[in-house]
């Protein structure tokens, strides 16, 4: 299907579901350099005004299986010398960018299948690092791994029980690599939120091309 660069662009139907691939603003607000400067938050918005290329997919709820309960995780992968190479993933939202950084190639090319086995003790130190009891690090990784987005039909979506566009993840883990010390980076939601697919809002025409950046975006 193509893709759109402009506001016109509509979801394509495809059977029962619906497919919107093109550029839209990029829904996340978040102070993103507070983090990395020792948390030292100015409450400006890194993400207002720019443009993100999306994707969103509308499905009905029977071709998700019999139970409640779905567990979601993308991936991105690039061909190299021929072979398609798994090089990104996405599960709980804020969550990857944080990961210890000589374990995030391997993070990256693994299975959640896998996380608990190869993850939990780093991330368990990681915890400790920032302030937490061993015994509560630990659980407190075992809330995120596996890494996959967890989303009951039965209940209202929020995070963590799946997301919407308005959930400030970005505090919610801001707290959790904390030990809730950090709870806020003064940034609110965006105010150009659709209420249909593909949710996300039209893009902004002011912003540059080098502005736009792979996006993900879960919507329950």
């Amino acid at each position: 299907m193509p893709v759109g660069f402009d506001a016109m662009t509509k979801p394509v139907q495809a059977g029962e579901c619906r497919l919107f691939i093109g550029v839209r603003s990029d829904p996340f607000f978040a102070d993103g350099e507070g983090a990395f400067h020792d948390f030292q938050f100015t409450g400006d918005d890194t993400f207002a005004g720019k443009n993100i290329l999306s994707m969103a997919l509308e499905v009905p709820d029977e071709m998700l299986g019999p139970g409640p309960e779905i567990a979601v995780w993308a991936t991105v992968s690039v061909r190299r010398d021929g072979t398609v190479v798994q090089v990104d993933r996405y599960g709980n939202p804020s969550f990857n960018p944080f990961f210890v950084d000589e374990l995030k190639n391997q993070f990256n090319a693994a299975h959640p299948a896998d996380d608990v086995a190869d993850f939990l003790e780093p991330w368990s130190t990681l915890l400790e690092s920032r302030g937490y009891p061993p015994a509560v690090a630990r659980e407190t990784a075992l809330t995120a791994l596996p890494d996959v987005m967890h989303y009951n039909r039965t209940r209202p979506a929020h995070y963590p029980n799946g997301r919407i566009l308005t959930d400030d993840v970005y505090d919610m883990r801001m707290a959790f690599l904390t030990y809730g010390q950090v709870t806020s980076d003064g940034v609110e939601p965006h105010d150009d939120y659709m209420t249909e697919l593909p949710f996300l809002g039209a893009p902004n025409t002011q912003a540059q091309s080098e502005d736009i950046a792979g996006g993900q975006a879960l919507s329950a």
